[in-house]
């Protein structure tokens, strides 16, 4: 398991020893906790989160496009 080549010092070891972290455990508990943290979000009554900061104008509807033709046989 732990045995690998380490290309920054080119020799060969206990890649722990080295230093140099597992990938795929790495990546395995970034899904696994990610998962965890959906899951409780999913099944929370409520959230809380940031507060609006106001309101906002109103910029009312937009009006219609006249002018711009249509191409032909499509209406």
């Amino acid at each position: 398991g732990n045995y690998g080549y380490n290309a920054a010092t080119e020799e060969y070891g206990n890649m722990i020893d080295f230093g140099i972290l597992d990938p795929t455990k790495v990546t395995r508990s970034a899904l696994q906790y990610a998962a965890s943290v959906a899951g409780l979000m999913i099944t929370t009554e409520c959230m809380v989160t940031d507060l609006p900061k106001g309101d906002a104008p109103d910029l009312g509807a937009a009006g219609g496009m006249g002018g711009m033709g249509g191409m032909g046989g499509m209406m």
